[in-house]
This record gives C-alpha cells, structure tokens and sequence, in this order.
C-alpha cells in the first residue's frame, strides 16, 4: 500500500506545528477556571481529597508497570485491519505500514466513541452532586489513559513500554496545563522524537512526580466543575465537561502522535541511506 511522499508529510506537520501553535495561547475563561478549585481546596471534602491520594498512587502504578490501566491491543487492531483489508495486521510492529489518513480515521472513531461515553458517565455521575463527583474524577483519568493508549496504539506505538507511559502522562499534562506549562512540555515532548538515549533519560527525570499531574487535573476542571456539585443541575454540566475533556485528550494525543509518526517516516529514507 503507497505511503505518503516527503512532501505530503511535510505539508501534515506544518498543520500539527500550526496547531501547537494555538495551544500556546488560553482562552481568559480558561484562565479563570482554574481558580475555584485553588482557592476551595481546604474546604474540600475529606472523601474527595482522599480519592485524589488513591489516584496519585494509581498513576504511579501506571508508570511503572501498567497497573489496571493498560489497554488491550487486539481491538484497535481489528478497527485498522478493517480499514485495510488488503494488509495483514498481526501487531503493532505492521502498523507502520499503514498510510496516515487511516490511522487518522481510527483515532477519530475513538474520540467520537471516548467523548460519548465520557458524556453519558459525566452525566450519571452528575445526578448526586459532589458526593458523585468523587466518583467521577478518578473514571474520567481512567477513561484519559485509555484513550491515549488506543491513539498510540493507533499510530503503531505500544504503551506497554515504559517509556511510552511516560509520554502518555506528558500528554495528560500538556492538555491541563496553562500556556506555560504547555510551552515546555512541547520542548520535552519533542525530545521523544530523539533517538539518543540521553534524551530519552533526560525525558524519564523531567517526570518529577505524577502529583503535578493529578492536581492540574482536577484545577482544570474549575467552575465547570463546580457546577457539577449541584445535584440534578449536575447532569448537564457533568456530561458537557467530560465529554469536552475527553475530546481535548484526544487531539493532543492525535496531533503528538501523529506527529512523531511523520518524524519517523520523513527520516526512514535518510535512515536507509
């Protein structure tokens, strides 16, 4: 099956750097909404705050050796090999011979799935207020992951490696991040893009601790989420939260994946050579 030529690649990376681009601005609604959850967090209940320690705790699991987290392969393959029928998809290691617009079309099956699924969990998990919301924060990060890990999947990247993992997490902060934040996560997310294991060493240190993590994560949810808390009002704001996050998670996973795919296959000739 034809590949895409230098020159196509090239013309997809311009759109993921545009793209990278626009990130590196926030919307002032965003900025704002980060401030409820600062300035509530001493009054936030006991249960909740003990339900983020149990979520530290997981995604370190994660990091390290997948924990319950890590999803299973075999179905994002069989979406390509449907996709595809004229190669034979076995394992990730025959997906790099799957032309983009394919995987593209894979990745977005699973955000339009992902998002609607966050979208019915966010509005169950609505109905009871905050006393749900304990419920609903640790099943959205669950949801995250696994999202992240079929998009990698999707471009022929495996996350049981660790180093996968790792990147994954990167992708989880970037898309809760401030414009700061996510300025230098783009310089240590393009360090993957290094074969050199120094960068890669340099990528593992630079993760120092994945209690970064789980607090922006939660103060990104602001006063979205606060509206949550209110009981049946809940259902509404619940399920447009999480469906909105779900889908952010999915284009950055998409747009950092992508690229990196590009990368490689812009270098295989010279790799050849």
């Amino acid at each position: 099956m034809k590949l895409e030529t230098k020159e196509e690649l090239e013309k997809e990376l311009t759109i993921i750097e545009k793209w990278e681009k626009d990130q590196k601005g926030l919307w002032f609604w965003e900025r704002i909404g980060r401030i409820p959850f600062k300035l509530l967090d001493k009054l936030t209940p006991d249960f909740i705050q003990k339900k983020l320690g149990v979520m530290l705790d997981e995604i370190g699991s994660y990091i390290q050796n997948g924990g319950k987290y890590l999803t299973k392969e075999a179905h994002i393959l069989s979406q390509l090999q449907a996709e595809v029928p004229e190669l034979n998809i076995n394992g990730l290691e025959d997906v790099s011979s799957i032309p983009l617009h394919i995987m593209d079309s894979v990745s977005q099956d699973i955000k339009t799935s992902g998002s609607k699924l966050a979208t019915v969990q966010g509005a169950t998990t609505g109905i009871g207020g905050i006393f749900t919301l304990a419920i609903d924060i640790p099943l959205l990060l669950g949801m995250s992951i696994k999202t992240l890990q079929d998009i990698a999947i999707t471009y022929g990247f495996n996350p049981r490696d660790r180093q996968e993992r790792i990147f994954i997490v990167k992708c989880l902060q970037f898309t809760t991040s401030d414009v700061v934040g996510k300025k230098a996560l783009l310089n240590e997310l393009s360090k993957m893009n290094q074969t050199d294991s120094q960068s890669k060493r340099e990528i593992a240190s630079e993760l120092q601790g994945w209690r970064e993590v789980v607090y922006t994560y939660r103060d990104q949810f602001g006063w979205k989420k606060l509206l949550q808390m209110v009981p049946v009002a809940g259902i509404i704001f619940g399920a447009i939260t999480n469906r909105s996050m779900i889908a952010d998670i999915a284009d950055t996973g998409i747009m950092l994946y992508k690229k990196r795919r590009i990368l490689e296959r812009i270098q295989e000739p010279i790799a050849k050579n």
